[in-house]
């Protein structure tokens, strides 16, 4: 069966209800998509549900969302308690559970199951193989990479990854899809860390081992690029929003991957992780943060 077009795309699955899963949810609703989101961790996904509302609340406040947009976009959104519920009768489905393969692996297994033939299967890994994912599914040819940015409502980019298998007409709907959640795509092929976090990791490392040796100031740091260089945030406060134990873990896949010294996390890096200091959804890391 052929592959969904972007056209036709009316119900989405967001499974996986975390920073960025709640994001991306609230992102498709936003977008006029019916959405359902699921979480393994019972309440999560509630959970999830009032951030957003308490985010359009407060946008509600600021003058920035109508209250009658916020009525449709909650009414767009809704939490489910079994993936089946989710992803039955979806047409798009984007996972963003955390990153480890042998996780993302099972669920594409399972969905293939469930879901529909024609739909097309997202994974917003950030750095492990769309195509190693993709051999799980019943239909790898369907499976592509869909890596949002943080928070995913306001960041344009979202880069598309090609696996071995995917088909251009898959392909062709994900960049289609871009333009009707209002994003910019790119188009990369499947390698470790793809283009963007193989080039950001690089950059927040490097800052990562000058903040160890007392080169400078995070602040300064991060100062640099983004006056010197025109960054809008700088590598540091970037690797905070992203989340350090996130940082960390597509650190040592590229390490391990590619083989790159220059990819080889920092004891600074692994020192915050293990102390809890995860950047701005612990409220603290190379900054401090309000929880």
């Amino acid at each position: 069966m052929a592959v969904v077009r972007a056209a036709e795309i009316q119900r989405v699955a967001v499974v996986g209800a975390g920073t960025m899963g709640h994001g991306i949810a609230q992102l498709a609703a936003h977008s006029g998509f019916e959405v359902r989101l699921y979480d393994g961790t019972p309440g999560v996904a509630e959970s999830a549900l009032e951030k957003i509302r308490s985010s359009l609340e407060e946008g509600v406040k600021r003058g920035k969302v109508s209250v009658r947009e916020k009525d449709e976009e909650l009414g767009r959104l809704s939490a489910v308690d079994l993936l089946r519920e989710a992803v039955v009768g979806a047409q798009l489905v984007i996972e963003a559970i955390p990153e480890r393969m042998e996780l993302k692996e099972k669920l594409f297994s399972e969905l293939g199951g469930i879901c529909s033939e024609a739909a097309l299967l997202g994974s917003n890994t950030s750095s492990l193989s769309v195509s190693r994912i993709a051999r799980s599914a019943t239909h790898p040819e369907r499976v592509v990479g869909l890596h949002f940015f943080n928070p995913p409502y306001r960041m344009r980019l979202l880069e598309v990854v090609r696996g071995e298998a995917t088909t251009d007409a898959a392909v062709q709907t994900a960049l289609e899809l871009a333009s009707r959640l209002g994003k910019d795509p790119i188009l990369v092929k499947d390698s470790p860390g793809f283009a963007t976090s193989r080039l950001g990791v690089a950059l927040g490392l490097e800052a990562m081992r000058m903040l160890q040796e007392g080169v400078a100031s995070a602040e300064d740091i991060d100062k640099a690029m983004e006056l010197g260089y025109g960054h809008a945030m700088g590598p540091l406060r970037v690797s905070d929003l992203v989340g350090l134990d996130v940082r960390l873990s597509i650190a040592e896949t590229l390490h391990r991957e590619l083989g790159a010294a220059h990819f080889e996390p920092p004891q600074i890096l692994k020192d915050h992780v293990r102390m809890g200091r995860l950047g701005k959804k612990s409220g603290a890391g190379f900054y401090q943060w309000e929880k």
